[in-house]
């Protein structure tokens, strides 16, 4: 179990310790997709959701859980991260969204990238309101 840097020679569960290790510029780039119906992507990328500008939206809540990773990722370490950027394309099938996480630090920011892509592909799901009227 050794090859796992988050288990120890037991199999217990523990952070890694990354205090010997000299910080250096790291960066990564994770892609997702989500798929929805025409209608909703439509809006999406129409600018007519009622929800208002989706995209937006969706950028933001990438980029504030980019720099809440270590909150919600077990074992991973709080980063000072540099750069959080958020690409959105929308079609009519979906979005596909590219986070990428920069830091200057002593580990690197994978989870943070896929995390700002999870959570930005998350905010963009609407659901089209039906009309009500006969």
């Amino acid at each position: 179990m050794s090859e796992l840097t988050h288990l120890d020679a037991a199999g217990a569960a523990h952070m890694v310790d990354v205090g010997g290790k000299t910080p250096t510029r790291r960066e990564a780039v994770a892609t997702g997709r989500i798929d929805m119906i025409l209608e909703a992507a439509r809006a999406i990328r129409d600018g007519t959701a009622l929800k208002g500008d989706v995209l937006a939206v969706a950028r933001v809540a990438g980029i504030m859980a980019a720099k809440r990773t270590s909150e919600l990722i077990p074992l991973c370490h709080p980063l000072p991260l540099t750069r959080v950027a958020i690409d959105l394309v929308v079609d009519d099938r979906g979005v596909t969204a590219t986070a990428t996480a920069a830091t200057e630090s002593k580990t690197g920011v994978e989870m943070e990238a896929l995390t700002a892509v999870t959570v930005t592909l998350l905010t963009s799901t609407i659901w089209p309101r039906r009309s009500t009227k006969a």
